[in-house]
């Protein structure tokens, strides 16, 4: 697909949660990325903007003391838009305005649907520690899936989290998608929410207690609660398909 002109406008990000906002030192940095869709060069929609946000403040409050700062990044526009890439363009920039920002801070790139796979993507900037993909569009292309990489991958720790109702974004692609990456990057894992759709409303709370864990334990070295560590340590297949269930954010206290 050709790449589609845009607006003369550029991505930006949103305002400071957590340590910056507090005015503490920044030590580690939390890029959301909404949503999106396939196409699309006008401005994205607020409401993917306000859907990031719960985990963005989530985030903030329970790194406010390890000074993490969380950023909601803005797309220029709201489609993927083939070949451009244009949302992993945007995380790319994001990435270097928080090295201009913040100095040498490790970051975690935590995305949803089309932003989890801009996550993915712009995994290889050297300031990314880590990438959180919630509900990942990974694309069926059929003979030519294997062109979605997972070598900028290597090095990073990736948590995948999908649930297995989910009718906008396929699970089975994002298990297939995780398997190569885990091939090639022993610190890959998978959850499965069971009976839950794309926004991983019915078990929200335990969700958003598992990104936090991922999270604060990839930036500041922290032991992961067991199910990520168990999932971390497991040998392909292993690790992959692992269940999320009702109360499991008991298992994330430390």
């Amino acid at each position: 697909m050709a790449q589609q002109a845009l607006p003369v406008r550029g991505a930006r990000l949103g305002k400071p949660r957590g340590a910056a906002g507090a005015g503490r030192a920044v030590c580690g940095v939390a890029l959301l990325l909404p949503e999106g869709g396939p196409s699309g060069t006008r401005r994205p929609s607020p409401l993917s903007t306000l859907a990031a946000r719960p985990l963005a403040a989530r985030l903030a409050r329970a790194g406010r003391t390890e000074g993490l700062v969380a950023h909601v990044v803005h797309y220029r526009c709201r489609g993927w838009n083939g070949t451009a890439a244009h949302p992993a363009a945007d995380a790319s920039w994001a990435l270097d305005e928080v090295v201009r920002r913040y100095g040498d801070v490790p970051v975690c790139l935590a995305g949803t649907g089309m932003g989890a796979r801009a996550a993915l993507h712009a995994a290889g900037h050297p300031a990314v520690t880590s990438v959180l993909a919630l509900a990942p569009w990974i694309p069926d292309l059929g003979p030519e899936a294997d062109s979605v990489p997972v070598k900028q991958l290597a090095g990073r720790q990736v948590l995948l989290v999908h649930g297995t109702n989910d009718e906008r974004t396929d699970p089975d692609l994002s298990y297939r998608y995780a398997e190569r990456a885990k091939k090639i990057n022993r610190d890959v894992c998978r959850f499965e929410v069971h009976s839950d759709g794309h926004s991983l409303y019915q078990h929200r709370s335990e969700v958003l207690a598992l990104a936090a864990d991922f999270v604060l334990g990839s930036l500041f070295a922290h032991s992961y609660a067991r199910p990520v560590a168990d999932a971390l340590a497991a040998p392909p297949p292993l690790g992959l398909r692992m269940p999320l269930a009702s109360g499991f954010g008991e298992s994330l206290k430390h």
